[in-house]
């Protein structure tokens, strides 16, 4: 596929309302879960995105049909009858390492090909192995492959996650809910995603409480308890962050619709404390700013902390901040890839090991820029809003993965901004 880019003339301006798709790290892992279902499950909200395309095809690839009517997704696991996802589909994309759970819990064995490495950091997986193995689950690595099995069942066991991880919690709760007996995960994660699967699996059939907490019980029920559904997906708090960063940036005010407030409030409290206003409806948010951006200290933290899937963004608003930011990142270790094409935008940010010193600068200059990372890449492009001149953003298979019509919704807000092919920038 001839590549294409995003050109952005800096015009400072966003305003008025956008609305927000459904998450796409809940949407990924209701997919997941519908394996359980053993029938026909309909997922609404569901974002227009690649990485879904991408579950689709590993759902297909074990035996499931998916048929996409919008932003609805119908999907019959009835006739699924391999419990193997291959390399290629997992290479491609990590949370297809989500099936994992769900398999376990349908068949009582899977064959996952092991995740390799990330743009954004290793993350090992495992914490999805210790869970697992504590409820019966037996693991062999042969070549490449994960080989799960459970040669005495899955009985209900009492974990403690060594850190609070989204994938290993998702995982061990999707496979826990056919062990037999009671399971509670200690330190679990609490991210609105793992709620809305809960939400979801509970409407299936299971017996699942305390999702959204650091303490997660599960009453195990048979296989034969569980059951198709109908669910539609949270609004995605990452794709609402990034829009009220942009109203930040640029004064705004922009309304985002579709999310509840509470899924961002620690993204909420910068934003004041970085002199923005902001109004909260029932599943809206507004920003607007008249004051310069005060400088601000950020560090990232499994929810209810600061989420780094919004540190680049808030990295750009302390760009231009007044004063000197400190930024530090706790969950992701090359997370910061980011600060080097930003500052071929003139930004003054300077690494030390996990920590970004940032200097606010009067102005950032366009430039040819190229997405490190899926929201690296939505950062670049609101920099180039307000940058000085044009901003090209390359590697848009990055922001594909997880803004529906990131070029559309912005342009709607009254940004000068296009996607073109590459051979026409060239040209």
């Amino acid at each position: 596929m001839n590549q294409e880019v995003i050109i952005v003339r800096g015009n400072r301006a966003l305003a008025g309302d956008v609305s927000v798709a459904g998450a796409k790290n809940s949407a990924l892992k209701l997919m997941a879960a519908s394996l359980l279902g053993q029938g026909v499950t309909v997922l609404h909200n569901v974002p227009l995105i690649s990485d879904i395309e991408i579950m689709s095809e590993v759902l297909e690839r074990l035996g499931a049909t998916v048929v996409r009517d919008g932003h609805t997704l119908t999907i019959d696991t009835a006739s699924v009858d391999c419990c193997e996802t291959p390399y290629e589909l997992v290479s491609k994309m990590r949370a297809s390492i989500s099936v994992l759970g769900p398999l376990i819990g349908r068949f009582g064995e899977a064959r996952v090909a092991m995740p390799g490495g990330c743009q954004i950091g290793a993350r090992k997986i495992d914490m999805h192995l210790v869970g697992l193995e504590a409820l019966g689950v037996h693991f062999d690595v042969d070549h490449g492959v994960l080989e799960a099995t459970t040669p005495h069942g899955m009985k209900g066991t009492h974990v403690y996650l060594e850190f609070p991880s989204v994938g290993a919690t998702e995982n061990m709760l999707m496979a826990a809910v056919t062990a037999e007996g009671h399971t509670a995960i200690e330190n679990a994660a609490c991210e609105p995603e793992i709620e809305d699967l809960a939400n979801m699996l509970n409407a299936m059939g299971a017996k699942v409480s305390g999702a959204g907490s650091s303490l997660i019980e599960i009453e195990g029920v048979p296989l034969s308890a569980m059951h198709p559904c109908e669910h539609t997906t949270v609004g995605d708090r990452i794709e609402a962050g990034t829009f009220l960063v942009g109203g930040a940036l640029t004064g705004g005010p922009v309304t985002v619709h579709g999310i509840d407030p509470a899924f961002l409030r620690m993204a909420i409290m910068k934003l004041r404390a970085m002199g923005c206003d902001v109004e909260t409806g029932d599943d809206w948010v507004r920003v607007s700013r008249t004051e310069p951006l005060a400088s601000v200290d950020i560090q990232t933290l499994p929810h209810p902390g600061f989420p780094t899937d919004l540190q680049a963004q808030f990295m750009l608003l302390a760009a231009l901040a007044d004063d000197v930011s400190v930024i530090t990142e706790n969950v992701f270790e090359n997370r910061f890839m980011f600060a080097a094409e930003l500052m071929r935008m003139g930004a003054d940010v300077t690494l030390d090991d996990h920590h970004a010193i940032v200097r606010g600068v009067a102005e950032l200059e366009g430039a040819p820029v190229s997405s490190t990372d899926l929201r690296a890449g939505a950062a670049l492009v609101l920099a180039g809003i307000v940058a000085d001149g044009e901003t090209s953003v390359h590697h848009l298979e990055h922001i594909d993965r997880g803004y529906e019509d990131y070029v559309g919704k912005l342009a709607s807000l009254g940004a000068d901004i296009r996607r073109v092919s590459a051979d026409s920038v060239a040209g």
